[in-house]
């Protein structure tokens, strides 16, 4: 179920906790908001749905003409390098802001059926991601 928006800073800046099996309908609602923004969004965390969990969702491309969104539970960079300077806009907050992102990343993370991976991400998408976990650790961009 798509839901609102939170842009009250100060519950944005607050640490998420881990993600349990009781959290997937959040998942669900996170990956089912990034659909409907679309137009204006690439990755939610969910936190900016008013849920303090370690889980965002992300649009990692194209399949079959449809955006194709996964979620990630419990995400944990485990490898980053080769570092930039990137400008990011925040469907939570207003402008854009400098930061340092790194072009290539390993991610540890809960699949939806907690299930372990880890993945390899480079360029756009891999600072989509990085952005989303900020947001789980409290950190504004």
């Amino acid at each position: 179920m798509q839901k609102n928006i939170v842009r009250d800073q100060n519950f944005l800046s607050q640490k998420s906790v881990p993600a349990t099996r009781a959290d997937l309908p959040t998942a669900l609602d996170l990956v089912d908001t990034l659909a409907a923004n679309a137009d204006r969004a690439v990755g939610l965390a969910a936190n900016m749905i008013g849920v303090k969990k370690q889980i965002i969702a992300v649009s990692i491309g194209v399949m079959n003409i449809a955006m194709l969104n996964i979620a990630m539970l419990n995400p944990k960079l485990t490898k980053k390098s080769h570092p930039y300077q990137a400008k990011e806009g925040c469907l939570s907050l207003t402008g854009e802001r400098s930061t340092t992102r790194y072009k290539e990343i390993e991610v540890q993370y809960q699949d939806l059926n907690f299930k372990k991976q880890t993945q390899h991400f480079s360029g756009w998408i891999a600072e989509i991601i990085q952005h989303e976990i900020d947001h789980c650790a409290g950190i504004l961009i």
